[in-house]
């Protein structure tokens, strides 16, 4: 079986294959949005495979099905959907693809972290510093640990 036998289109590093009675228009529509969910600016190089059928019996209830195994860098994103239109699929496989991709490219981005853990995880403890002035002007005594601090 060659490309041209199961409709194989390629957009950039990416092919689309088509398995059944899967229409010229519908497949354009699909490769428009599989290039638009991949083709931005920051992300890394992008390659895989898109895989749409169309069931042939007419009996099941969402006969559009497509799976997507694309490499995003070096971690591979599987996408899976089915729906009732070629137009619902091209357009759930997008959404999908799109915050697959997303969560991929800023999985190791540290902006939302803080800095230090906390006490109670291992982080850095409190030693060494002195704990706020009291209303007289005289620091606050610091209890040992594992004492509870006395209500005011």
């Amino acid at each position: 079986m060659t490309a041209k036998d199961i409709g194989a289109r390629e957009t950039a590093a990416v092919l689309v294959r088509a398995e059944g009675e899967v229409d010229d228009e519908s497949l354009a529509y699909l490769r428009e949005k599989v290039a638009a969910a991949l083709d931005r600016p920051g992300l890394p190089a992008v390659n895989g495979e898109v895989r749409v059928r169309r069931a042939s019996a007419h009996h099941v209830e969402l006969p559009w099905s497509g799976r997507t195994d694309i490499r995003v860098g070096s971690n591979l994103v599987v996408v899976h959907a089915r729906e009732a239109s070629a137009r619902e699929l091209a357009d759930r496989l997008h959404d999908r693809l799109r915050s697959a991709t997303e969560h991929v490219t800023h999985r190791s981005d540290t902006t939302r972290r803080t800095a230090a853990p906390p006490p109670w995880r291992g982080g850095p403890q409190n030693q060494g510093l002195t704990a706020p002035a009291r209303p007289g002007g005289e620091p606050e005594p610091t209890p040992a640990p594992g004492v509870p601090r006395p209500r005011s």
